[in-house]
């Protein structure tokens, strides 16, 4: 099994970016030197969700030559904000730059602030991001010789007259994770050999016995179909392995009891973050005319059910064992959810450092897919 963390951590006020960029970024460094496998980046926009995932990328390449043995993910890429150009562009050059340790998640849909900012139709999202995504395609297959790559998409037309370049650091371009939130989604990550991102919504609590439903569900119909596409066993073998399951919020404590407690007060600092920025969610509805957002409330049971991993290392141990019986590659861990204070950033070490001495070792992988190996 591979453990990666997930960047993220709040910033609520224009002179706290600075900061929470430089913590996030030694929180990175730090997960190298702890042994984990991958750092994923959000891709969001002027929520202060976290100062550096208005661009990604160009954070990732500043950690690029940081991180000597990381994988870098996306966490993930919201398409229809992207020039698909320029997409296919910066894929290439980070795979270059990371010398083909790059992942890209890929998704179409994100809040309606971030879409009118961009000038993007929230209601037409999902037709926005295939079409970035065919004409990518079409870019990133294109030879010298080949004819020209035209595209019309009523948001961005053009044609690319000669190739992309870079040329991707192995012989295909990154792989594209699909968030297999529909059995569609997940048909098509496995069809193309590449890992995806399986959703859960209800998951058991902490200490259940039985694999959670919608993981076993979407894992199922991606893994058969990945094991019947016909890919070499090495593809398989490395889309597994990656395969993503996802906690926003993970806390380690030496007890249940103490991990239960600390959690509570993340949660609160989240839960404050959030309703401040209910306001401007309910404008941006408005001028978008689409209504989606009701106020989370962190702090219930299905809350904390559905996105955190908490407890003790052994309980958490406990829990993680049926993600590994399942066939799960990778679990994505957010240990600085919420606004980055000093004391968030002090349990997300605490957690990070718990998790990597006292759990990690139980589900290390000695066969593990070395770094930098091409897609």
């Amino acid at each position: 099994m591979r453990f990666s963390v997930f960047l993220v951590g709040r910033s609520t006020a224009p002179e706290q970016d600075r900061t929470i960029i430089q913590d996030l970024a030694q929180h990175a460094r730090d997960a190298e030197d702890f042994g984990y496998d991958a750092v994923f980046m959000p891709d969001h926009h002027f929520t202060g969700y976290a100062p550096m995932s208005s661009d990604p990328f160009m954070f990732a390449a500043y950690l690029a030559p940081q991180l000597k043995r990381m994988h870098f993910g996306m966490s993930v890429t919201t398409v229809p904000l992207h020039h698909p150009v320029r997409f296919a562009e910066r894929v290439n050059l980070l795979d270059q730059l990371t010398d083909g340790r790059l992942l890209v998640g890929i998704g179409s849909g994100t809040t309606p602030e971030e879409m009118i900012g961009f000038g993007v139709n929230y209601k037409e999202t999902s037709r926005i991001a295939q079409e970035n995504l065919d004409i990518a395609e079409a870019l990133w297959n294109k030879t010298m010789d080949d004819p020209p790559v035209q595209f019309d998409t009523g948001h961005y037309k053009g044609a690319v007259i000669q190739r992309i370049v870079p040329a991707p650091y192995g012989k295909r371009h990154a792989p594209l994770m699909s968030v297999a939130l529909r059995e569609s989604s997940a048909l098509r990550a496995a069809q193309s050999g590449y890992p995806a991102f399986i959703p859960a919504f209800t998951p058991p609590q902490i200490g259940g016995t039985e694999p959670l439903k919608h993981v076993t569900k979407y894992f199922t119909v991606y893994r058969d179909a990945l094991l019947s596409a016909g890919h070499p066993q090495e593809v398989v073998q490395r889309a597994l392995s990656w395969t993503t399951h996802t906690y926003q919020c993970v806390h380690l404590a030496e007890t249940d009891e103490q991990a239960r407690a600390e959690l509570e007060v993340i949660l609160q600092g989240y839960q404050d973050a959030i309703d401040r920025e209910m306001v401007y969610n309910k404008r941006a509805e408005e001028i978008s005319d689409v209504k989606i957002h009701t106020t989370p409330n962190a702090l219930t049971e299905d809350w904390i059910g559905t996105w955190c991993l908490y407890g003790s290392p052994e309980t958490v141990r406990a829990h993680l064992e049926q993600y590994r019986a399942l066939g799960i590659g990778n679990v994505l861990m957010g240990f600085t959810t919420g606004p980055l204070t000093p004391e968030r950033l002090r349990l997300g070490q605490q957690s990070m450092r718990l998790f990597a001495e006292q759990v990690m070792p139980h589900f290390k992988d000695t066969t593990r897919v070395p770094a930098g190996t091409p897609a």
